[in-house]
């Protein structure tokens, strides 16, 4: 989840090949047997890359012609794109974020009537809160995950043993605060925990929108009653701050997903609760805690569960004339056979996890992938995009509210909390501030609904 929308200080275009095209270059191919891919260059992508003239160029004898770019350039290009209806670019890699909100635009088009005539993609192979964040106010899908993560806790087993402390099957959030002050310090340099400090709306706030939604708080109420001042939003946000301060990584403020994988990695931490897609670094071959790590659900205080849920997936662009194409492609990509392919060519530990049921008994990929792949499963089939906290939402979203206007408010509220996390201010102060920009969003969508 490290998605920030800041302004483009510098360029950056990987050219690659394919007939790759740069930023706002003209990309090659027309007709129907060539199709204009935009995409994000995550190493999943990158492999589908090196494998798509190979294998599905070579098996259906559509071109397929990538531009690749890092994620926030990547997202400002689809958003012109898109949004301008050019139809210059047939797919582009879009998240369960944005997917609802550019098929209520008209953006993307609907792939009912493509997965209908292609029953061998096997829809319903597809976990079920994959396919609900995909899905339109009309019911129908409009994406397709390549890959998705929920969000669970990880933590060093041999250290929990050596404090002669068992780590609940499904652990509350007081219970981890407990444990994080008893391992604190158990080990030269160790930390209790390591929670994302970082500003951004989808740093910090990717898991403490979790912890919000599980103490009983939310953004905003159905009827757009903005709430990041309640108490039950202060609450949560105060545990969070006060555990990270207490017993946390150093430099917390400015830690991301990234300095808490290497705390974790380096043995600077004891505890992390992040996306289950960490889990395959933890695990790598050359990972000094291979083998040493447990994973357990995330947190919960008053929910049942509490994980987050994203996918990078496909969108197709509604005015693209070349849909049937450019579904063969979607259906490649995101279908049974290209995992196959990847574990085959590249190895299962790459293989684009998260996003079907079958791909969590293949024995193939459990062999790579046993300590972490049946929790990441349950975690990712436990989210609910619809019904996350303890009261109904007015948009879709776990770890965000579905809305356009969620990363600019998110970012700036993430400026308050990692300000409280560094001891520059008060959470109460924070989330006062958070509280007048929130009413702001809120009293716009009351005053659509009212027609005024």
């Amino acid at each position: 989840m490290r998605r920030s929308r800041a302004v483009l200080l510098a360029i950056v275009v990987l050219l690659v090949s394919s007939g790759c095209a740069g930023w706002g270059g003209s990309v090659g191919g027309g007709g129907p047997n060539s199709i204009n891919v935009l995409m994000v260059n995550n190493q999943q992508m990158v492999d589908l890359q090196r494998l798509t003239a190979d294998h599905f160029t070579r098996e259906t004898g559509i071109t397929v012609n990538f531009t690749v770019l890092p994620e926030n350039d990547v997202r400002d290009k689809i958003s012109q794109e898109f949004s301008s209806q050019a139809g210059q670019y047939d797919v582009a890699t879009l998240s369960n974020f944005e997917i609802p909100i550019y098929a209520r635009s008209g953006w993307i088009a609907p792939m009912d009537s493509f997965i209908e005539a292609d029953p061998e993609f096997d829809q319903d192979d597809i976990l079920a809160p994959m396919v609900t964040s995909l899905t339109g106010d009309d019911g129908q899908v409009y994406g397709q995950p390549f890959y998705g993560e929920s969000s669970f806790l990880m933590y060093r087993r041999d250290v929990l043993e050596q404090a002669g402390i068992t780590m609940p099957e499904n652990p509350t959030w007081p219970q981890v605060a407990d444990i994080a002050a008893r391992i604190d310090g158990i080990q030269p340099g160790m930390a209790g925990i390591c929670l994302r400090g970082q500003p951004g709306w989808g740093q910090v706030f990717a898991p403490l929108t979790t912890v919000v939604n599980t103490f009983g708080g939310t953004w905003f109420t159905q009827d757009w009653q903005a709430q990041v001042n309640a108490p039950e939003f202060t609450e949560a946000v105060t545990f969070y701050v006060d555990l990270v301060r207490e017993h946390g990584e150093t430099g917390a403020a400015q830690a991301g997903f990234t300095e808490c994988l290497n705390n974790l990695i380096q043995g600077n931490a004891a505890m992390w609760y992040d996306a289950t897609s960490a889990a395959g670094s933890l695990e790598a071959a050359d990972s000094p805690v291979r083998g040493r790590m447990g994973y357990a659900p995330a947190p919960v205080v008053e929910t049942d569960s509490a994980g987050w849920l994203y996918a990078w997936s496909w969108g197709i662009q509604a005015a693209s004339e070349r849909k049937d194409a450019a579904w063969q492609f979607v259906s490649w990509a995101s279908g049974k056979e290209y995992e196959q392919l990847v574990g085959e060519e590249i190895g299962w530990s790459s293989v684009p996890a998260g996003k079907r049921a079958s791909t969590y008994s293949n024995p193939d990929y459990l062999a790579e992938s046993a300590a972490f792949a049946e929790p990441t499963r349950r975690a990712i089939e436990s989210a609910d995009p619809r019904d996350p906290g303890v009261q109904p939402r007015p948009a879709l979203g776990v770890q965000f509210v579905g809305i356009p206007e969620f990363p600019d408010l998110g970012t700036q509220v993430s400026q308050q909390i990692s300000s409280a996390i560094a001891g520059q201010t008060s959470v109460a102060e924070a989330l006062d501030r958070g509280q007048e920009l929130a009413d702001d969003v809120a009293e716009r969508y009351r005053s659509r609904e009212s027609g005024s």
